[in-house]
């Protein structure tokens, strides 16, 4: 079933009304969906007030996550509803259709989506046909087929993920100090996490500085009882601070009693039972897979041009390579660094995309008006990251910090980049409480089968738990 530009098919009009004419499609919710959509929503007001264009968002979910806030959600810093961003109260103008694109062919300049609505009536997918689209669906997970990840591995992407790592590390605790069983308890007190990036690095210090400090509140379970492991595949974690603050941060860590394996690879986690390459062997009942993301699949159900890596071929004004009216930055595309001089492409990070959003968002204005493009170029500022409460490494602009100063710039940083004044303001207002109180230590667990209880006194059964 297909929706022309005129957007006149009767069975999904959530999707498609009667479209005005210019349609501008943006794939992904994400830093570039919501900062591409925000800029082309407060440039083109106007045309959008006159019905002579539209902006269409199609996106899984109806917020943004910002996902360098995700270590802290999990530790309990900061509430999970302020990690996301609720992409129809910041894109008023703009109409969100939450569903999943399947497929892109440009050559008929169309889109194939799934959403809730076509589950329930059973149609199958839409066409959703535009005039320019953005393709900004962003990464996900890659795994590698390492035998029980699929069985017990645990990601750390989503904030739905990390609100349950941080409700499942507390119930371990509940069950190491409970259990009369001494293996039960080694492997509850196990935690392993495989990659040694920001996503593992960050998640593996807040949550190990949680755990350390709910250990407090347990009569039979202490700090030194817990065994965190980092298995990172390379020679050196944090490679984005330079290897002098990596080395440091691996030296902070293991004063901490944090094992951190480099040039190591995890082989198996079947039975609840980590296996290195190296011959170790872990009981654990977390295992937490954080090693690196891939691009969405989306961009290779597409007939646009992809790299060996499987990103798509974009020019410096954002341009996908070779054709016209499409155009993608961030996790998505390969862009050209300018401010480079062995031709390398900018690094799929927040720091990119979200400038990149703003060079998109005039030059799609820009090519509609017919005006010339601007090339996006950044020069790399440096990274800095949070390894727990008041720690953390920095490397900006040539200098190098660490401990207190480099977390207090990760914690300024990120604050200035969170979208909306209104999620400042709140995260801003959580750090500030949780320096005068103490750390909430409370497990949710049920929130992951919020109609158990119902479906027992019903006469059903309780679901098994995943832990």
């Amino acid at each position: 079933m297909t929706a022309d530009s005129s957007g006149t098919s009767p069975a999904h009009r959530t999707a498609t009304t009667s479209a005005p004419r210019t349609r501008i499609l943006v794939v992904g919710g994400g830093y570039v969906g919501l900062y591409t959509a925000l800029r082309l929503q407060k440039k083109l007001a106007a045309e959008l007030k006159r019905g002579t264009t539209e902006i269409v968002v199609v996106t899984p979910e109806p917020y943004m996550t910002y996902q360098p806030f995700l270590p802290e959600a999990a530790a309990g810093s900061i509430s999970p509803r302020h990690v996301v961003v609720p992409l129809r109260r910041v894109l008023k103008d703009c109409r969100i259709v939450i569903g999943e694109a399947k497929a892109v062919r440009h050559a008929k300049k169309t889109v194939t989506l799934t959403t809730l609505a076509t589950e329930e009536e059973g149609t199958g997918a839409v066409e959703l046909a535009y005039d320019e689209l953005v393709l900004a669906p962003g990464s996900i997970s890659r795994t590698l087929p390492v035998p029980g990840l699929a069985d017990y591995g645990i990601g750390f992407k989503t904030v739905e993920e990390a609100i349950g790592l941080r409700n499942h590390v507390i119930e371990q605790m509940d069950i190491a100090s409970s259990t009369r069983d001494p293996a039960v308890r080694a492997a509850a007190l196990t935690f392993v996490f495989v990659g040694g990036g920001y996503a593992g690095v960050e998640a593996l210090g807040e949550l190990e500085d949680m755990a350390r400090y709910a250990a407090r509140y347990y009569h039979n379970v202490s700090a030194d009882d817990m065994k965190w492991i980092l298995v990172e595949a390379s020679d050196r974690i944090l490679p984005e601070v330079g290897p002098e603050m990596g080395t440091y941060t691996v030296s902070e860590l293991r004063r901490r009693t944090i094992d951190v394996r480099l040039k190591t690879r995890l082989d198996s986690c079947e039975d609840r039972v980590a296996v290195l390459d190296d011959g170790s062997r872990f009981p654990t009942r977390t295992l937490v897979w954080t090693a690196g993301v891939k691009p969405h699949p989306i961009l290779a159900a597409s007939d646009l041009p992809l790299n060996e890596r499987g990103r798509l071929k974009c020019t410096a004004e954002l341009k996908v390579e070779g054709v016209d009216h499409a155009w993608a930055a961030g996790d998505a595309a390969a862009v050209p660094d300018v401010t480079s001089e062995d031709g390398k492409e900018c690094a799929p990070n927040a720091q990119h995309a979200v400038r990149q959003a703003k060079v998109l968002g005039d030059n799609i204005i820009a090519s509609l008006k017919g005006q010339p493009l601007t090339k996006y170029a950044h020069k790399y500022a440096g990274s800095v990251a949070s390894l727990g409460l008041h720690k953390g490494v920095a490397h900006v602009y040539g200098r190098k910090l660490k401990g207190y100063p480099a977390w207090f710039m990760h914690r300024v940083y990120h604050l200035s980049r969170v979208p909306t004044f209104n999620r400042k303001a709140r995260v801003l207002a959580e750090w500030t409480l949780s320096g005068l109180f103490k750390r909430e230590i409370v497990s949710l667990g049920s929130l992951e089968h919020p109609r158990a209880e119902f479906e027992l006194a019903a006469g059903g059964e309780r679901p098994k738990e995943s832990s």
